[in-house]
């Protein structure tokens, strides 16, 4: 089960289902049906909560209209993944981040043990943060 929800979740979204979705919410009690299938659960409790207004019936007539204004490649952007796989870019931020944390947790030992000065230390400390 936990597979087929994942599946579904990273599969990308077609415009037209969501335009579909969207104008069945805003002449239907079946309004938040299209944040379900965007990837949006939680607005789509949201929205089921409050069936006995026209928020949601007008919410979802607006997000028809938003989401066929917009091109192929931008709702692709917005909901074609919901999970998108980590590039080498934002892995290699995040060992350069761990890199400098460590080197921080160096200086500080350094300091507190009284083998360089806070003057050196506040120096390098800015020296790795810059």
């Amino acid at each position: 089960m936990k597979q087929a929800i994942a599946k579904f979740l990273t599969q990308p979204k077609d415009r037209k289902v969501a335009v579909g979705l969207a104008l069945l919410g805003s002449v239907t009690p079946l309004s938040g049906v299209h944040k379900f299938y965007v990837g949006q659960p939680v607005w789509g409790v949201v929205y089921i909560l409050l069936w006995s207004t026209p928020i949601p019936q007008i919410a979802c007539a607006i997000e028809a209209v938003w989401y066929l204004l917009q091109d192929f490649d931008s709702f692709q952007a917005r909901f074609g993944l919901t999970k998108a796989p980590a590039s080498d870019q934002a892995i290699a931020a995040v060992q350069q981040t761990a890199a400098i944390a460590e080197a921080l947790r160096e200086l500080e030992k350094l300091r507190v043990e009284g083998l360089i000065t806070e003057y050196e230390f506040e120096q390098k400390r800015r020296q790795l943060l810059s």
